[in-house]
This record gives C-alpha cells, structure tokens and sequence, in this order.
C-alpha cells in the first residue's frame, strides 16, 4: 500500500522544526568545534587539535569530579529525603499535603541567586559550612528535590497504592516490608527518572552555584564561565566539549527512562 500524501502542512511545519533545531544547535556545535581547532579565528581550515582539550582537562579536571561528587551527594540525599516525602504526600489528599506540594516547588520558580543569596544570609557565618562544597550541595539539593518529588509523586499517583498496600498488609507485611516489597517497585520508574533529572540538573547549575561557590569549590559550569570569561575561547570551547561529554548520556539516558513502557511487553 502507497504511503498516503502529505499535505503542504506538514511541510511547512517540519521545515519550521527543522529550522528551529539548526538555530538552537549550530552554536552549541560551533561552540564544540572552536574547542579541537588550532585558531578559532581560522576555524578547521588552521587544523584540528586535541591540545585544548588536554589543557582543560589537566588544569581544571578538579571541577569536573567535585561536580560529580555534588551531583552524585545530590542524588542520595534527594531519594532519602524525596522518595519518602512523595510516598507521604500519595497517602494523604488533605489540604496541608498539597500546601506542602505546592511549597516544595518553590525554590524552582525562586531565582537561582535568590536563592543562593538566602543561604548565605542564613548559614554564611558559619565559616566550616560556607567553606566547603556542602554549602553548594545544600543549594542543590533544595533546587532539584522537588523533580524527584513529583517524578515519584506522579508515578504513585497512578497506581492504586491504597489497595497493594492493604493486600500486603492482609498477607502480614509490616511497614517496612510494604515500603521496600511493595511501593518502591511499583514506584521504580519516577525514581529512575526523578535519579537521572537530579544528577543533570546539579552537574548543569550554574545560577546558585555562581555565589554559593568559593575559588577552593568551582564547579564545572562555573569553571566554565571562568574560561571563557578570563582565557581563550578555545579553551572555553573545550571545556564546553567535556561538559557536553558528560552531559549528553545523561540527558539520553534521561530519555529512555522516560519512554512509557509496553504493558504487553513479555519479559
């Protein structure tokens, strides 16, 4: 059978789509392409080198693995403090647990130096603290714990907790059983999703980072800033490769925890 015709429509919306992507990605991969160039002001045509990138990554490498251990802290404390809280607020329908709801998402509509501004009036005299990369971690956290929140939220929102929970308690289950047995399974998939956006969005932020961090605890985005700001934009075009390689698989892998699933998939 012929594929059926497309209208001039479709076209003209995909033609639009496609212009819209080359707008929003031909600077990001100039941006890489300026980072492997032996001068950005001749471009490819100069030669291509990896010495750019050797030169980020052995002066500032320190900002990429404090980033991960931000990051990765970020994660654990969102799922101990996120997971729960989610569970807590599926349980309850009342007004006060949709307050709560609503309030967790503030700090997201917040600007990031607001924020960021708030903790250093609060917690700045409290030299230990400020000092170390925990000040930027406790910034982090109160930024990305509401996505783990409603990641999780939504998925136990779908599901009839209620009843799994009552039939694992007739069969004898105690709490901790049913938390572990029952609803985190049943809850894997915004848990996965919620670990994935959590870890992108702490490696990425820059906003709060920017006045949270001191010149012993640069970040990758602030370093980031820092080179293109201070060195050549070659080097700045490095960094914004690694960055980039670090980045992408996430937000890949973000993608494909996100893809509803089959229900008539066999395993």
């Amino acid at each position: 059978m012929s594929a059926r015709r497309r209208s001039p429509t479709f076209w003209a919306l995909l033609a639009f789509t496609l212009a819209v992507c080359a707008f929003l990605i031909v600077p990001v991969w100039m941006s890489m392409l300026a980072g492997v160039t032996q001068n950005y002001f001749t471009g490819w045509r100069g030669g291509l080198t990896l010495g750019w990138v050797i030169k980020v990554w052995t002066d500032y490498r320190h900002t990429v693995f404090l980033s991960l251990k931000v990051a990765l802290a970020c994660l654990a404390c969102t799922l101990l403090l996120g997971v729960p809280a989610a569970y807590v607020l599926a349980r309850r329908s009342s007004a006060l647990a949709r307050a709560i709801e609503e309030l967790l998402v503030m700090p997201v509509a917040v600007p990031g130096l607001a924020t960021a501004l708030a903790l250093i009036v609060t917690y700045g005299g409290f030299g230990d603290v400020r000092r170390s990369w925990g000040f930027i971690l406790i910034g982090h956290v109160l930024f990305t714990l509401p996505f783990m929140v409603r990641s999780v939220l939504a998925v136990l929102a779908s599901i009839d907790l209620k009843t799994l929970e009552e039939g694992a308690r007739s069969l004898g289950a105690s709490f901790t059983q049913r938390f572990f047995g029952v609803v985190l399974p049943n809850c894997r998939s915004g848990i996965v999703a919620g670990s994935l956006m959590v870890v992108t969005l702490s490696l990425g932020e820059f906003n709060m980072t920017l006045l949270l961090h001191t010149p012993l605890t640069p970040t990758l985005p602030v370093g980031l800033a820092d080179a293109y700001a201070s060195l050549r934009i070659e080097v700045g075009s490095a960094y914004t490769l690694i960055f980039f390689v670090i980045i992408i698989p996430l937000l890949v892998a973000l993608q494909w925890a996100s893809r509803p699933r089959d229900p008539n998939a066999t395993s």
